[in-house]
């Protein structure tokens, strides 16, 4: 979503504001603008479309000021203009936000009759003209931003500069990010960390409903009460260098090639080389637990769905599995001596992290699996399990999800172990075969010119069909997702058993069908719905194993052979071909790979 960025230092910022813009590409964007004060005096650059527009725009209009601004937009209220880009301004304040002002209507129908003109269609604006309205009234800027956050319904992150004060730079929070970084002797608001990394390793976050007061001087941080507080100021590992694409032409082509290593290194964070677990301790034991509740969004929930197999299968735990934004409004009821699985790359997901304090409401157990330790996910959970992914830049999940997926199988692991369902014999072989997950996914790596091959014959198809059984079935859901989200090729993910229920009337010479299926007990069946799809024109797209392909491959237009796993860690394994597949044909359409259009990476309003 939205990316913020403020300054306040002793040096020009203009730089350094697109600079820190470009850190914050990867959330997604359609326009950009920053807003400095030089003697005081307001100054705005605005452009619609990428960094480089705002970019080329500054050299030919050059922004003095040591405190300012910036923003990249990702259109909610408004089209994707110049006139509706951010920073939003009237001659005393200019405002960048994150978010929806749910009530900016009622603000705006208020603020006209008082003759405020609005010159955008978005809500944003509101915020700045009811800032000035304050600020008219004679209230001081603190005065007035504290009035102002009690007025405004919805979510937001804001970022505020008032005219005639070179000495301050404000911010809030509610429902969504913002971290303050300190520097030597200059000051940093963002969206997240990741876009103040070359300025700062010292970064704190607002809590829900703070804002804040930066002076050369100091930081004062109020509560939702405007009382002044402390919030914790933490070393971050990140570092200007996290964002360089190195070899690769794509972040999501390099994220992809990473997952050898973040696998490997979630994994030995979690299990010694003995197979003994270094989980963190929870606050229950697993036996107690009367059902497990999986919450998440998009890629993360199809994570989630794997995990439902496993859980059920290896430690026979119920688990109940949702889409956050229907769950929060389904408003389920939750079993005493329940626990509520929150997973997230960012932890700043708004749906599930409303989800989440639904589910802390509702005195379940809160565990969160996320990449973002310092996120506001992580740190409303009772217990968080981290991926250690590293920074995530392309817009398709990839590392992040294969990493998901490692520290829910641990999980689901120990779970059967203290459940009694699995002997420590049983852990041991599936533990035994995640730690051999990373070499395989190099011999798939090691085949990606194949892959290549394959996805140019989909530059001209306009479906395709992903088919799955068991733990695979979520797979297909993910693989759909990412051809989806990046070729724009439009895709269905299938349990294999319901392509008789309606998708066989789609097939035709036409339609790729995409089908996981390892070699295992549920194999034979999939082989039947391949013969139907054979018997009627379809293409098939065959991942397998080396048996697999023996068995059934003369009934494929194209197969490939993986190297033979066990069932449990297959889903794993099986995520890289089809991400590969889906990264290929993208870039043989000639799309934006790491940023496509429409979305967004880290969904910061519902």
């Amino acid at each position: 979503m939205c990316g913020i960025v403020g300054i306040l230092a002793k040096r020009p910022v203009a730089d350094l504001l697109v600079d820190g813009l470009r850190r914050l590409e990867y959330r997604g964007y359609d326009s950009a603008g920053i807003a400095t004060l030089t003697d005081g005096k307001l100054g705005i650059l605005r452009a619609e479309g990428k960094l480089n527009k705002l970019a080329e725009k500054l050299k030919r209009e050059t922004l003095s000021g040591t405190i300012g601004i910036g923003h990249t937009r990702w259109a909610t209220h408004g089209k994707p203009t110049e006139s509706n880009a951010h920073p939003h301004a009237t001659d005393l304040v200019a405002v960048v936000h994150n978010g929806i002002i749910e009530n900016y209507k009622q603000l705006r129908r208020e603020l006209e009759l008082k003759n405020h003109a609005f010159k955008s269609e978005t809500d944003t604006e509101t915020i700045a003209c009811l800032l000035s309205d304050y600020l008219q009234q004679g209230k001081t800027p603190q005065q007035a931003m504290a009035a102002a956050l009690k007025r405004f319904d919805g979510a937001f992150a804001i970022g505020v500069v008032f005219a005639g004060h070179n000495d301050l730079l404000m911010g809030a929070r509610r429902g969504s990010p913002m971290a303050i970084g300190y520097g030597d002797g200059e000051y940093y608001l963002g969206s997240d960390a990741l876009a103040l990394a070359p300025l700062t390793d010292r970064i704190s976050y607002l809590e829900e409903g703070d804002w804040v007061e930066i002076h050369h001087d100091g930081v004062i941080i109020h509560d939702e009460t405007d009382k002044v507080v402390k919030r914790k100021i933490c070393q971050t590992a990140l570092s200007g260098k996290t964002i360089d694409k190195g070899e690769y032409r794509h972040f999501m082509q390099k994220e992809i090639f990473e997952q050898p290593t973040v696998i490997a290194d979630t994994f030995s964070n979690y299990v010694t080389s003995e197979n003994t677990f270094t989980l963190p301790k929870l606050p229950f034991k697993w036996k107690d637990i009367s059902r497990l509740t999986i919450v998440a969004c998009g890629t993360a929930s199809y994570a989630g769905m794997v995990a439902k197999y496993w859980f059920e299968q290896l430690a026979r735990l119920p688990v109940e599995i949702d889409i956050a934004s229907e769950f929060r409004y389904r408003e389920p009821p939750l079993p005493a001596n329940g626990a509520t699985l929150v997973i997230s790359q960012s932890g700043e997901t708004a749906d599930t992290l409303a989800a989440a304090v639904y589910a802390k409401k509702q005195k379940q157990y809160l565990l969160a699996v996320v990449n973002v330790p310092q996120s506001s996910m992580a740190r409303l959970a009772d217990v968080v399990f981290p991926t250690l992914a590293g920074p995530e830049i392309g817009v398709a999940s990839t590392k992040a999800y294969t990493t998901q997926l490692v520290v829910l199988l641990c999980l689901a692991v120990e779970a059967g172990i203290a459940r009694g369902n699995l002997t420590q014999q049983q852990a041991e072989k599936i533990l035994q075969a995640l730690r051999e997950i990373p070499a395989h996914i190099n011999e798939v790596l090691r085949e990606e010119e194949k892959i290549c091959e394959l996805a140019k014959s989909f530059v001209d198809k306009n479906h395709a069909l992903y088919l799955g059984r068991g733990a695979l079935y979520p797979l297909a859901l993910e693989g759909a997702l990412k051809l989806k989200e990046i070729s724009y090729i439009h895709a269905e993910g299938y349990p294999a058993g319901e392509m008789k229920h309606g998708p066989i009337a789609l097939i035709d010479e036409n339609m790729p069908i995409v089908v996981l299926s390892p070699h295992d007990r549920l194999f034979e069946k999939t082989a039947s719905n391949i013969q139907e799809v054979s018997a009627r024109g379809g293409k098939i797209i065959l991942f397998s194993d080396k048996k697999g392909v023996a068995a059934i491959g003369a009934a494929a237009f194209w197969s490939m052979a993986l190297p033979s796993v066990i069932m449990e860690v297959a889903p794993i394994l099986y995520a890289i071909p089809v991400q590969l597949l889906a990264y290929y044909t993208a870039f043989a359409k000639g799309n934006d790979v790491d940023q496509p259009r429409n979305l967004a990476k880290s969904v910061t309003v519902e």
